[in-house]
């Protein structure tokens, strides 16, 4: 792989899932939003930040082509390169950074931020933000309260959790960081929930949250496309 001289960080984007909850029959990253994969509205933003150097779209195993033909067909002028997904998010992690490994350890990727496809409405600064951060910390995380939290406590009292947040992504980490911390978990059979849980685990990096956004919801159920298609429509 060919890196543009001086560190510069690498955008990830994972479709590696399934769409069971949202109606689809199959990876919910391509269902169309308003004439437009999902996957592909998080790929065109990323060409509007001018921070990433590269992005890397991890496809589901047997999906190479899909992925390849999506790109071609909804973003023709966007670079993409593209590594297949494991079996869980930990593992598709793991196998992108490894097809990194040589840049990273070579000091030509300083930062490596990872984005769900399934979360089409972050937008440019969101993205900025996560970078800045995570170059100057280490890690970088956005975040909303999660006001919708509650606690039950005796005699039936509500208690409002309101010290609770709800994490998003793009989620930005050093990649020298993040590298050593996934090689770890692999020597110890650890596969985080989130790529948070795993650097916090194994290694010695600040991991900062950032204010998240309340229309950057991951697409999930049936119902949040037609709020995502409004949404993306306006903006």
């Amino acid at each position: 792989m060919s890196a543009t001289p001086g560190p510069r960080a690498v955008a990830v984007v994972l479709a590696a899932g399934l769409g069971t909850r949202v109606g689809a029959d199959g990876n919910k990253a391509y269902v169309k939003i308003a004439d437009r994969s999902m996957v592909a509205w998080s790929i065109d933003t990323l060409t509007r930040v001018p921070e990433i150097a590269r992005t890397v779209l991890v496809f589901r195993s047997g999906e190479l082509e899909l992925a390849r033909d999506t790109m071609r067909r909804e973003l023709p002028t966007a670079a993409v390169e593209f590594v297949e997904g494991g079996d869980s998010r930990h593992a598709s992690e793991s196998n992108v950074l490894a097809y990194l490994a040589s840049d990273i350890e070579s000091g030509s990727v300083d930062v490596v931020v990872i984005h769900d496809a399934a979360r089409p409405l972050a937008g440019p600064e969101m993205f900025a933000t996560a970078l800045s951060v995570a170059r100057e910390f280490g890690g970088a995380i956005p975040a909303i309260p999660a006001v919708d939290v509650v606690r039950i406590r005796g005699d039936n009292d509500v208690e409002s959790m309101t010290d609770l947040v709800r994490v998003q992504t793009p989620q930005a980490f050093r990649a020298a960081a993040l590298l050593e911390a996934y090689r770890a978990a692999a020597r110890e059979g650890f596969e985080g929930t989130d790529t948070s849980s795993c650097v916090e685990k194994f290694t010695e990096i600040e991991v900062r949250t950032f204010r998240g956004d309340h229309r950057n919801f991951k697409v999930t159920y049936a119902g949040d496309i037609a709020v995502a298609v409004r949404l993306l429509t306006r903006r």
